[in-house]
């Protein structure tokens, strides 16, 4: 049963213990803001990290995830994903992340090498060894979770929730139809929101409207310390690409999925039955969400709408103050 927002709500709010999830990504700018703003928190309990191939390939996106956990003090296992979709080639954004993945501020080397192990791998390994139920933060392609419903259908019990950033019910941000990390593996897509898992996907329709102006840059850097330095300065290159395409802020996408699940009172959306398209021409990656409810089926997602962007700013310039 698809939890609704109300529900969603009451369950954080009612959690004493920090909540254990996994965090998931292609760093990238927004992701690696995503992961300062879980690692501050402390209604999150990090588990492990796992990389996957999107915005750029797999190598570089994992030597990216292990130094922004240097960077943040991360001491949890991380697991390298999958060298390619399941079962297509990659695409990379490096127009919009740099040649690095992360280009900007330079960032210390990784303090430990990852796992022998497949993301997927260790995925299972912690759900297994979890006493609760896990909540699992995909904020790239969903390869790495895909393939983990494919490996391990046993244990998807063992997730509780998966707050994702990906798709767009009204358009697309890589093709007309289709948000780029829906694109790049639509397959494990379709897999991961035809599982019955309970979902909240953090979508173009919100994270566009999670936009930090310049002005927000220059708050975040006046905390003083490191990493308040370093993510305004992944801001100001984030934003240097969307400033040529007509944005007044960067929009932070990846962070709205971390936010879901601390802040869902300054978020607003609707229950929806979301398709994903793997075989059309000219839409193939794009969610199409059943708004009409033409299709008798019950949702399978919450899919945020808006966000109240001052709050979020204060939630980032409170991340990068807890590094201080």
């Amino acid at each position: 049963m698809v939890e609704t927002r109300s529900n969603i709500q009451t369950f954080y709010a009612s959690t004493s213990q920090p909540l254990p999830i996994i965090l998931d990504g292609d760093p990238g700018h927004d992701d690696a803001i995503a992961w300062v703003l879980a690692r501050s928190r402390p209604e999150l309990r990090i588990l492990c990290v796992t990389s996957v191939c999107g915005n750029q390939t797999i190598e570089k996106t994992t030597y990216n995830a292990g130094r922004i956990m240097a960077l943040l003090g991360m001491d949890v296992p991380l697991a390298m994903g999958l060298p390619k979709p399941l079962f297509r080639d990659p695409i990379i954004a490096d127009t919009v992340h740099g040649k690095t993945g992360l280009d900007g501020p330079e960032l210390p080397e990784p303090m430990k090498s990852p796992v022998a192990c497949s993301a997927a791998e260790l995925m299972a390994q912690c759900l297994k060894e979890s006493d609760e139920p896990v909540v699992i933060v995909p904020t790239g392609p969903l390869t790495n979770v895909g393939a983990l419903l494919l490996l391990y259908p046993e244990l998807k019990s063992k997730i509780r929730h998966i707050s994702l950033m990906g798709g767009g019910i009204a358009r697309g941000n890589w093709t007309p139809a289709a948000e780029f990390n829906i694109l790049v593996d639509p397959d494990a897509a379709k897999i991961v929101f035809e599982s019955g898992i309970p979902i909240t996907m953090a979508g173009l329709d919100v994270t566009e409207r999670a936009l930090v102006y310049p002005e927000d840059f220059e708050r975040i850097r006046r905390v003083g310390n490191h990493v308040a330095s370093v993510v305004a300065g992944w801001l100001e290159f984030f934003y240097h690409f969307h400033q040529s395409l007509g944005y007044p802020g960067a929009p932070v996408h990846d962070a709205v999925a971390v936010t879901a699940l601390i802040r869902p009172e300054i978020l607003t959306g609707e229950d929806l039955y979301v398709q994903v398209e793997t075989k059309g021409v000219f839409c193939r990656g794009a969610t199409v969400g059943d708004l009409n409810k033409v299709s008798g089926k019950p949702p399978n997602a919450y899919c945020l709408k808006d966000i109240n962007r001052n709050a979020f700013v204060d939630l980032l310039v409170e991340a990068v103050t807890y590094y201080g």
